[in-house]
C-alpha cells in the first residue's frame, strides 16, 4: 500500500514537473486582457513588436508548424484572404518554433503575404501554443485578446466563422463575405455561415439577397428556422414594413422566448412611430434577454444608451455604450454617441477622448472626424481668456437685440453695393426613429460651415455663438422648428440668408430637408431634400450639399458694386474680401440704358454689359481687376455685377 502511494506520489510531481516545462504554468487567455507583448524576428531578421501595434484595430496571431499540413490548413486561408483584400488593414503574424532552414522553404514554396516569426524565445509557452497547434489568438484594439483558439479541423471553421463576424464589426463587408464563402465552400450546411452572409448583405443594403438568404435559411428546422426568421424580421424592418414585422418578431419569440435582437427591431419601431414607452420596454428586454449574436447585443445596448440619451439620462447612457463596445470592440457608432453626451455637458476634454478612440479604428470616419475637430476648437476656446470673453460679450448684446428685436443692419442710400453674405445654421429638428448614432445634425452643419467659410464667398456665423445665444435665450429644437422665431434669430445675427430644416430617420436611409430663408423677404431661395448615409459616403454627401448652398447663393445674391477708380489697364471696386469677392472672380461693367415709351408707358430695359473683368487682387474692402474686354473707357461710379456664367459649375 506504500509502495502505490509513493509511485502515485511521483506520477504527481512528475504531471507538475512537464505541465510547468510546457508553460501550462500560463492562465488560460481570455477575451479582454492584456495579450502578452513580445518582439520576434523573421528568418531574415526583421523584427516585429507587439507592443507598438496598440492602435492597429486588428491583428491575428496564429501559431503552427511548418511541417504539419493540417496546422498549415488556417493559415493558407487567411493568406490567401490577406492577398485578395490588402486594402483591408487585415493582418496576421505566422509564428513557429519550426528551424529557420524549414520556415524559409515554408516561405519559398508558400509566398505568404504576412510575415512568419522565429519563436527562439518563450512565446509560444506564453501563448500556450506548444502542445496543441495551431493556436490563433485574435487581437484587438488597444492589444487586447478577442478570440482564442486551439486545434485544426473543425475548430479552424469556428475560427474562421468568428472571424467574418468580428469583419462584419469593423464594417469589412466584403471580406466578411469572402471567409463566409470560404467557409461554404468546405460544409454548405453551416448555419452560422449562413446567418453572417445574411447580415453582411443586409449591412450593404442588398436587401433582396439578405431577404433570399433568410428565407432559405428558415425553411431548416430547429435553429436555422429560428435564425431565418430572426433575419427576415430585420429585412422587414429595414424596409419599413412595421405589420410584418411584428407578426415575424412574434414567432420567434414564440420559438425562442431568449432571443434578444426581434426587441430591438420593434423598439426601432416603436420610437419611430411616437410610442417611447413601448420602445423602451423592447430595449430594456434586448439588453436582458442572452441569447444573441454579438453584433446584436451590442447595438441593444447602443440603442438603449441612446433612448436614456434622449431623456437627457447621459450617465446611464454611457455605461450602456460601453457595454456595448465591451462587446463590440470595433463599434464606433456607440463610441462617438458616449463623446456626444459629454459634449452635451460641455465636457469637452472627455468628448475630444471618445472621439479619438473612434478615429484609432477608423481614421475616414467622417463623424468622429468632424466632431473631434469641433471638441478640440471649444478646448481651445476656454483656455482663450481673450476670445471667451468676446464672445459672451457679444452673446449677450445679441440675445438683448434679440428680445428688443433691433436690427442689425442699417439701410444706406446706397442699395446697389452688396454688403457681407452672412449664413447662419440653426439646429436641424430630428425626427423619425431612433438613429444608431447621434449628432447627425451637429456634423452636418459643422461640416458645412467649415467648408463655407473656407469658400470666401460667404461668411458663416461660428456655431460656439449660435449655441451659446440658443442657450441664453433658452431656445431649443422645437421652438427652431418655428419658422418665425428662426427668422428673428437669423435678423439678430445681421444673416442675409438662415439654413434651416429637419432630419427624418427612416430604418432604410436619413432623409435632409434643407431651407435657406432670405431674412429679409421670407422667401426661400432654395430647397434641398437629399437622402444621407452614415457611413462612407457622407463625406461625398456633405461635399455635394455644400456644392448646392454656394450655387444657391452665388445666383440669388450677386455681388454688385460700383468702379471706384480706372485706368487703361487696372479698375478699382468698392467691394473687398468682407463681401466675399475671391481672387479670379468676374465682373461685368453695366451701363444703364434709356427707358422706352410704349403707349403712354415707360419700359425699363435692361442694363448693358459693356465690359468684362477679372479680379487680381483683393483687400478687405477693396478689390482690383485687369480689363479683360471694354467697349468704351470705364470711369468712377460704372456700376458692375458679378458674372455668374462659368462660376456655377466651377
Amino acid at each position: 500500500m506504500r509502495l502505490v502511494s509513493k509511485l502515485a506520489i511521483s506520477v504527481v510531481m512528475l504531471m507538475a514537473v512537464i505541465m510547468v516545462g510546457i508553460g501550462f504554468c500560463h492562465a488560460q487567455l481570455t477575451s479582454g486582457q492584456i495579450a502578452p507583448v513580445f518582439s520576434l524576428k523573421d528568418f531574415k531578421g526583421k523584427t516585429y513588436d507587439l507592443s507598438q501595434m496598440k492602435d492597429h484595430p486588428m491583428i491575428i496571431l496564429y501559431f503552427f508548424d511548418v511541417e504539419s499540413r493540417p496546422s498549415q490548413q488556417g493559415l493558407l486561408s487567411l493568406n490567401q484572404l490577406a492577398k485578395q483584400y490588402k486594402d483591408a488593414d487585415f493582418i496576421v503574424w505566422g509564428i513557429t518554433r519550426s528551424s529557420r532552414e524549414k520556415v524559409e522553404n515554408f516561405v519559398n514554396m508558400t509566398n505568404p503575404s504576412f510575415p512568419i516569426l522565429l519563436d527562439k524565445t518563450h512565446v509560444s509557452e506564453i501563448y500556450q501554443a506548444r502542445l496543441i497547434l495551431p493556436t490563433i489568438c485574435i487581437i484587438g484594439p488597444k492589444v487586447k485578446v478577442l478570440d482564442y483558439f486551439q486545434g485544426g479541423g473543425k475548430t479552424t471553421e469556428v475560427m474562421l466563422l468568428r472571424l467574418a463576424e468580428r469583419e462584419l464589426q469593423r464594417n469589412q463587408i466584403m471580406l466578411a463575405k469572402a471567409i463566409i464563402q470560404n467557409i461554404e465552400n468546405k460544409n454548405p450546411q453551416n448555419l452560422k455561415a449562413k446567418t453572417i452572409k445574411g447580415y453582411a448583405a443586409l449591412q450593404e443594403g442588398n436587401l433582396s439577397e439578405a431577404e433570399k438568404t433568410f428565407r432559405d435559411l428558415s425553411k431548416i428546422k430547429g435553429k436555422g428556422e429560428v435564425l431565418g426568421k430572426e433575419g427576415l424580421t430585420a429585412v422587414y424592418a429595414k424596409k419599413g414594413q412595421a405589420e410584418k414585422t411584428f407578426a415575424l418578431a412574434k414567432e420567434v419569440e414564440q420559438k425562442a422566448p431568449d432571443r434578444a435582437y426581434v426587441h430591438v427591431l420593434k423598439g426601432d419601431i416603436f420610437y419611430g412611430q411616437g410610442k417611447k414607452k413601448e420602445a423602451e420596454a423592447e430595449y430594456r428586454k434586448a439588453v436582458q434577454k442572452k441569447s444573441a449574436e454579438p453584433y446584436h447585443k451590442a447595438v441593444a445596448y447602443n440603442q438603449y444608451g441612446r433612448f436614456h440619451a434622449s431623456l437627457g439620462k447621459y450617465q446611464r447612457a454611457r455605461e450602456l455604450y460601453d457595454q456595448a463596445v465591451d462587446i463590440n470592440p470595433y463599434y464606433i457608432e456607440a463610441m462617438s454617441n458616449k463623446g456626444i453626451t459629454y459634449e452635451k455637458q460641455g465636457k469637452w476634454d472627455k468628448a475630444l477622448e471618445a472621439y479619438r478612440q473612434a478615429l484609432i479604428l477608423d481614421k475616414k470616419d467622417t463623424f468622429a472626424a468632424v466632431l473631434a475637430n469641433k471638441a478640440q476648437q471649444m478646448l481651445a476656446l476656454q483656455k482663450n481668456t481673450a476670445q471667451k470673453k468676446r464672445i459672451d460679450k457679444l452673446v449677450k448684446e445679441l440675445a438683448a437685440r434679440y428680445r428688443s428685436q433691433k436690427k442689425f443692419w442699417h439701410r444706406t442710400e446706397d442699395t446697389w453695393t452688396s454688403r457681407p453674405m452672412i449664413l447662419s445654421f440653426v439646429d436641424f429638428q430630428e425626427k423619425g426613429g431612433l438613429a444608431e448614432r447621434d449628432g447627425f445634425s451637429t456634423v452636418i452643419t459643422t461640416r458645412l460651415v467649415d467648408q463655407l467659410n473656407a469658400s470666401g464667398r460667404l461668411q458663416v456665423v461660428e456655431r460656439v455663438i449660435i449655441e451659446r445665444l440658443l442657450e441664453e435665450l433658452n431656445l431649443g429644437s422645437s421652438d427652431l422648428a418655428d419658422p418665425e422665431t428662426a427668422l428673428k434669430l437669423g435678423k439678430v445675427l445681421a444673416a442675409k440668408v438662415i439654413g434651416t430644416g429637419s432630419l427624418y430617420y427612416l430604418p432604410d436611409r436619413t432623409l435632409l430637408s434643407l431651407r435657406l430663408i432670405d431674412t429679409e423677404t421670407s422667401a426661400i431661395p432654395k430647397v434641398v431634400t437629399k437622402q444621407l448615409s452614415s457611413g462612407a459616403s457622407l463625406k461625398k454627401e456633405l461635399n455635394q450639399l455644400n456644392r448646392e448652398v454656394l450655387k444657391t447663393v452665388i445666383l440669388k445674391y450677386p455681388l454688385q458694386g460700383y468702379v471706384v477708380q480706372a485706368t487703361e489697364d487696372q479698375v478699382m471696386i468698392n467691394l473687398g474680401s468682407k463681401q466675399g469677392v475671391v481672387l479670379g472672380t468676374k465682373f461685368e461693367v453695366l451701363e444703364e440704358q434709356k427707358p422706352i415709351k410704349y403707349k403712354g408707358k415707360l419700359l425699363r430695359s435692361s442694363p448693358k454689359s459693356i465690359a468684362q473683368i477679372e479680379i487680381v487682387r483683393v483687400e478687405p474692402d477693396l478689390c482690383y481687376a485687369r480689363i479683360l474686354k471694354q467697349e468704351r473707357p470705364l470711369k468712377s461710379d460704372d456700376k458692375v455685377r458679378e458674372k455668374i456664367e462659368g462660376i456655377v459649375s466651377a
